[in-house]
């Protein structure tokens, strides 16, 4: 299945407590579930203004119906088409 980096828009993600993080995935969680076992999260990276989340997917639309179920800013869905790590390199 399709691995896809989400990007979002989030003002000051940073600055989000620990309470506020844990209600994002919490609610992110019960709308995958709703959703059906097909769209995964497999985590998120908080930066400055914004948030980057690797999800499997069956499409870009599973990702986007997430967002709107969840009220989540999207930004851009990005297919990832390699994994490149140190191993690579031999």
């Amino acid at each position: 299945m399709p691995k896809y980096i989400i990007e979002r828009d989030l003002p000051e993600a940073d600055k989000l407590s620990d309470a506020d993080l844990q209600g994002i995935a919490q609610k992110s969680c019960d709308v995958l579930k709703a959703m059906g076992p097909d769209t995964v999260w497999q985590q998120s990276y908080v930066t400055g203004d914004k948030v980057y989340c690797v999800y499997i997917a069956p499409n870009e639309q599973a990702i986007r119906d997430h967002a709107e179920r969840g009220g989540f800013p999207l930004t851009r869905i990005s297919r990832v088409s390699a994994v490149i790590d140190p191993a690579t390199a031999g």
